[in-house]
């Protein structure tokens, strides 16, 4: 993995936190209906314009930093003619880090997010990272199952739309993800993605529920391992034009030779600058490629 010590993290998931709906609580993965499922539709506290206004001031910032926020005409033609498209979930398809949400229910929240942060950067080896983190807690199966229940993932505005739209143009949808198939199914299910399509880790528990470990046989599990999952898709299904989008360095990863066609760089929930100037395209809102394949 490449050394990204002086990325710099700009975190904007507090403004996006601010779309769950006070009347409505944590939003329930297995009781939403279809338009509940978008969150962008469910703004009905009393300040929606300071959302707005928080994540302008940032695109307007980042346009000075960075020259992809407008695609080129090749990335574009290959985004719409992607026969396949990758989604990471933490920061991406989710506005959470599921491993630091987790972490923070069993009570060590800050000790893993700065792990989390260091892994993202590409500053450490992700299996290392992930190693680290989870030593850090180790959650039995009951805390999981409670966490799940009390605490489901939120989707981030406008994927739903935006995979709807891409089912639509008859192109195939996967999710890989660095974080855990328990916490990732809920995710899939919502979205109407098969879990044949979900490359994740896996966390491991004994008999009692004890925690144990997370599968090292996953290729998620390491560094480059969004590269290995990208290659296994393409051989066994036979696209040509993959397109990755996420926020990370795993993420960037899967760009390399003979692995996706396009990295586009999702910074709706966390900018993370030595990731999004390597993008081949920077965005800001799901909606903006939902647009640009009309």
């Amino acid at each position: 993995m490449e050394v990204l010590l002086s990325s710099r993290i700009t975190p904007i998931r507090t403004y996006l936190k601010q779309y769950q709906s006070p009347s409505h609580g944590a939003f329930s993965l297995r009781s939403m209906n279809t338009s509940q499922r978008s969150l962008h539709g469910m703004i009905i506290n009393s300040k929606p314009f300071t959302i707005t206004a928080s994540i302008q001031t940032v695109q307007a910032e980042t346009m000075d930093r960075f020259d992809n926020t407008s695609p080129t005409k090749e990335v574009l033609d290959l985004w719409r003619g992607a026969d396949a498209v990758c989604f990471d979930v933490d920061s991406t398809v989710c506005i959470d880090e599921g491993i630091d949400e987790l972490a923070d229910f069993c009570g060590a929240g800050k000790a893993v997010a700065e792990w989390t942060a260091r892994a993202m950067g590409g500053s450490v080896p992700f299996e290392e990272a992930l190693a680290a983190r989870l030593s850090l807690f180790s959650p039995t199966l009951s805390q999981v199952q409670d966490f799940l229940e009390k605490k489901p993932p939120r989707i981030s505005p406008g994927i739903d739309e935006l995979i709807t739209k891409l089912k639509a143009n008859e192109t195939d949808v996967y999710l890989i993800s660095g974080g855990f198939r328990q916490m990732i199914n809920p995710v899939a299910a919502t979205l109407r993605i098969p879990r044949e399509n979900i490359f994740a880790n896996q966390l491991l528990f004994g008999r009692s529920g004890e925690f144990l470990g997370f599968d090292t046989n996953e290729p998620t599990s390491r560094s480059g391992g969004k590269a290995t999952a990208v290659k296994e898709i393409q051989k066994e299904r036979g696209y040509k034009k993959l397109v990755m989008i996420g926020d990370g360095a795993t993420d960037l990863e899967a760009r390399r030779l003979g692995g996706a066609a396009v990295f586009i760089c999702y910074a709706g929930v966390q900018l993370r600058d030595g990731v999004a100037a390597k993008a081949d395209w920077l965005v800001f809102d799901f909606k903006d490629l939902v647009r640009s394949l009309e």
